[in-house]
């Protein structure tokens, strides 16, 4: 018996190969990969697959039937197959396989996996096809070999280019509204890196902007989009009001090299606890929450201040991992006199206990020190456990 495929032949410096279209309902019958934990590195294709990736690419099909998006599945034969060009095109053709030939998945196991359990959810998705790329298999080393090729210069798009292209997700186009809509944010929003350069014109990132509404709306739907959006224009229009560096910026009187120097208050970390804080602010003091956000210009925000290390900052550092992110909303949370859980509570003793905020201000003088800075010479005072 032989598999036939309409094809495309091709050359790719010395390896011919083929490019062909296979219905989905055969792509978990034809394309075989192999779980390959039980085998050391050396000894492997390719990565193991993670099964938590499946359920998100499988979701991601079945939510978007009538426009979901796949690159090539990459495949190798380990046979020889007879190529039947068509009548007046030698690079087009039928391309025959014997049935017991192994189709090895080189790049894309996780879609394959996410195919075969889309279709067990919605059988109808087998008529649909994918476009698959055929070379020789050739041996472990050759295998090795192509996955590094087809992924040593992938990159990983930047989070903030992916919410700037993604129309199906609705937080994205709430924060796409909010740059357009809140004055500060108007002009001054990276819309392609997750993180700014030294001497960037801008203030703030679009990652930093959305991953902060999320945490001050939650999920947004259809139903609620109106209304979520209109509460993130209000917020974010009462926190700028509330933090005059900003507008100094929109104004022209301050640079925002300036202002991301000496201030943390536009960083993410800064702007996700902003958002976190406000969603139980605004849920705490319905009637209110408006006002009680002039509270922020009650906070020293400057990078010298003491009370940001161990919670945003360690040593000369904004640092924007989760657990900081989660002790700033905790300490802007006590600042606006709202209720922690005890969880919180414990996690910000922790970060603010002296002897490691100590340390970081230790680590802020050796790198001082490396970078050429005497700590006399700083900006701001020179700390002493006294002063703690």
């Amino acid at each position: 018996m032989q598999l036939y495929f309409p094809a495309m032949r091709g050359q790719m410096g010395k390896r011919s190969y083929y490019v062909t279209m296979v219905k989905l309902s055969l792509v978990p019958k034809l394309f075989k990969f192999r779980d390959w934990a039980e085998l050391p590195p050396e000894q492997r294709a390719q990565r193991v697959i993670q099964k938590g990736r499946i359920p998100e690419i499988t979701q991601y099909i079945l939510d978007n039937e009538d426009g979901y998006l796949f690159s090539s599945l990459t495949a190798s034969y380990d046979c020889d197959p007879e190529f039947k060009p068509v009548d007046g095109h030698s690079d087009m053709g039928i391309l025959e396989i014997p049935f017991e030939a192994d189709l090895i998945i080189n790049d894309g196991q996780h879609r394959r996996a996410a195919i075969e359990e889309a279709l067990t959810q919605n059988p109808k998705l087998g008529d649909e096809t994918i476009s698959v790329v055929l070379f020789p298999f050739e041996d472990l080393g050759r295998m090795q070999q192509m996955f590094s090729d087809l992924n040593r210069t992938a990159r990983t798009t930047s989070k903030s280019l992916n919410i700037l292209y993604n129309q199906r997700d609705l937080m994205s186009q709430v924060a796409l509204a909010l740059i357009e809509r809140i004055d500060v944010f108007k002009g001054l929003v990276d819309k392609d890196r997750v993180s700014l350069a030294l001497r960037s014109p801008k203030l703030f990132t679009l990652a930093a902007i959305y991953d902060a509404t999320n945490a001050l709306l939650g999920t947004v739907t259809d139903a609620d989009f109106d209304s979520k959006l209109a509460l993130a224009i209000e917020f974010w229009d009462a926190v700028a009001a509330n933090i005059p560096e900003w507008t100094k910026v929109r104004d022209g009187d301050m640079k925002p090299l300036e202002v991301r120097q000496e201030f943390i208050h536009s960083h993410a970390v800064v702007l996700w606890a902003l958002g976190a804080m406000g969603q139980t602010l605004v849920s705490t003091h319905q009637d209110d929450w408006q006002s009680r956000l002039s509270g922020l210009r009650k906070i020293d925000w400057r990078r010298t201040s003491k009370e940001w290390q161990g919670v945003a900052m360690q040593g000369r550092d904004v640092v924007n991992r989760r657990q900081n992110r989660m002790d700033t909303a905790s300490y802007l949370k006590l600042k606006f006199g709202l209720k922690l859980t005890p969880a919180e509570e414990r996690s910000l003793k922790g970060s603010t206990d002296v002897s490691s905020i100590m340390s970081d201000l230790r680590k802020f003088a050796t790198d001082s020190t490396v970078y050429g800075t005497r700590p006399s010479a700083r900006r701001g005072p020179v700390l002493t456990e006294d002063d703690l």
